[in-house]
């Protein structure tokens, strides 16, 4: 069994990325700047977003965090992200997941040009995606892929078996797995599947992406199984300082023994997600996806 070391091939990309962005500025380009909305104060969220901070400076990037309180109106905020879409000196920005109740995310979601959505969650990047177009890819199928690529991890004609339907996971990534050059035969389960484990059992990439800690037992996984952990739900735990820790959607204990290669939770798919943002930022910047 090997570990799939998210925390490490991150920090490998990183460093690409900011060797890119040295030379960019070298040859009197701006840096790339990201923009993050935090709307609220969820702990989660906070945590991510500082992450994302972090992960800029370590690219180069400029990054900023506007922030607003959790009784902000939907008018208020779509007018932020029309600033923010008609600032030249913003490449990318991201709405961070989830908004209070009162906000239509869909609305918020779709208002963001899609030449600026990082995120890669408006429909026209997820539609250019699943027609294999040019696109901001969604960070954490992008982040996926990236890990099984540099792992040397065999994809073509092998089964991939997705647990979990999400617009930001199962969907996205079970698009990415099909596409040519990748050459998956690809299955999506969920709660209405029938019979589950007989069909986990048969995967050859096993993708757990449904929120429910432990939920991949040893019986659902074969032999040599390559198991791709994108669960991180915080679970009570009265031994650590914080009162909890995060656990992943697969029971890592009785599972990995059975596996060629498989991610941890923490540092396995989390890592890749903000990095894969970073990329997209990148790509922003240097008009890649939509020329100027």
């Amino acid at each position: 069994m090997e570990l799939i070391d998210g925390k490490a091939t991150s920090a490998q990309i990183k460093a690409e990325i900011a060797e890119t962005v040295a030379r960019m500025t070298a040859e009197g380009r701006r840096a790339p700047h990201l923009v993050a909305i935090l709307v609220g104060h969820d702990g989660g969220s906070e945590t991510y977003v500082a992450n994302k901070v972090k992960a800029c400076e370590a690219c180069g990037f400029r990054s900023t965090v506007i922030r607003r309180e959790a009784d902000v109106t939907e008018a208020e905020l779509l007018s932020l992200i029309d600033n923010l879409n008609n600032d030249a000196e913003v490449d990318g920005f991201i709405v961070q997941l989830p908004l209070p109740r009162h906000i239509d995310e869909q609305r918020v979601t779709e208002a963001i040009r899609p030449e600026k959505d990082v995120d890669g969650f408006h429909p026209v990047n997820v539609g250019r995606q699943s027609l294999g177009l040019p696109c901001f890819r969604s960070a954490t199928p992008a982040g996926i892929v990236e890990l099984l690529k540099r792992y040397n991890i065999p994809t073509r004609g092998k089964r991939c078996v997705i647990i979990g339907r999400s617009n930001i996971v199962g969907k996205p990534l079970a698009s990415l797995m099909m596409q040519r050059g990748i050459d998956a035969t690809v299955n999506v389960c969920h709660s209405a599947t029938e019979d589950l484990a007989s069909i986990t059992r048969e995967a050859d990439i096993l993708v757990a992406a449904l929120g429910k800690p432990g939920f991949v037992t040893a019986d659902m996984v074969k032999e040599g199984a390559t198991v791709i952990d994108v669960g991180t739900t915080r679970v009570p735990d009265a031994t650590r300082k914080s009162g909890f820790r995060l656990s992943g959607d697969v029971d890592f204990e009785n599972v990995a023994p059975k596996c060629s290669y498989i991610t941890p939770v923490p540092g396995g798919v989390g890592p890749m997600t903000i990095v894969s943002l970073m990329q997209n930022t990148l790509r922003a910047a240097m008009h890649e996806i939509y020329p100027e």
